[in-house]
């Protein structure tokens, strides 16, 4: 339900420990993010299951305020495969509010793939909280690597996640079988 605190979501919280793992440069963790946005893109998630998209969503917030949302809508009506969850949400952010870029946060039920998270990165967004990993095609092995323009030119980025691996796992399991994917690897 969104604007409901789930218990479960905070506990997930304590001990997020944020890039640092794979020498990524962050920011210092922010313990009282507001989960709230995540249980809100949990929503969109399963609302874009029920349209027979695969069941990922993402938010985007400024000052705490949500300001773009969306959901996958690769399949359908039609087959668009650039049409992620975090592609949709940056579409909808009012362009009068890029120059604070800087300042947003997506929120996703699911580790951006590297398209994403270039597409994030290169708008300019430096925190990014998931729901749950991706093995199959998360984007956070490439943050060491990231370009020479990334590291110097953008800042620290917050990569913060998995924070809702119990409630997120269960709509990535789903979209793999959407997609006629098996994973047997668990990395991180």
């Amino acid at each position: 339900m969104v604007g409901r605190r789930d218990k479960s979501l905070q506990e997930a919280w304590v001990g997020i420990v944020p890039a640092g793992r794979n020498n990524c440069p962050a920011l210092a963790v922010n313990q009282n993010m507001n989960l709230d946005h995540l249980q809100h893109a949990i929503h969109i998630a399963l609302e874009a299951e029920k349209l027979g998209n695969l069941p990922i969503g993402a938010v985007i917030t400024l000052e705490d305020r949500v300001i773009g949302a969306g959901g996958n809508a690769m399949l359908a009506p039609v087959y668009r495969p650039g049409r992620h969850a975090e592609i949709e949400a940056l579409k909808s952010v009012p362009v009068e509010l890029w120059p604070r870029a800087s300042e947003m946060t997506c929120y996703t039920t699911l580790e951006p793939c590297l398209m994403c998270l270039g597409t994030l990165l290169i708008h300019g967004l430096r925190r990014i909280v998931f729901g749950a990993n991706d093995p199959v095609g998360g984007g956070g092995v490439v943050l060491p690597h990231l370009p020479r323009y990334f590291k110097e030119h953008t800042g620290a980025i917050e990569w913060l996640g998995p924070v809702a691996a119990e409630e997120c796992d269960p709509l990535f399991q789903r979209a793999l079988v959407r997609l006629g994917i098996s994973v047997t690897d668990r990395r991180r």
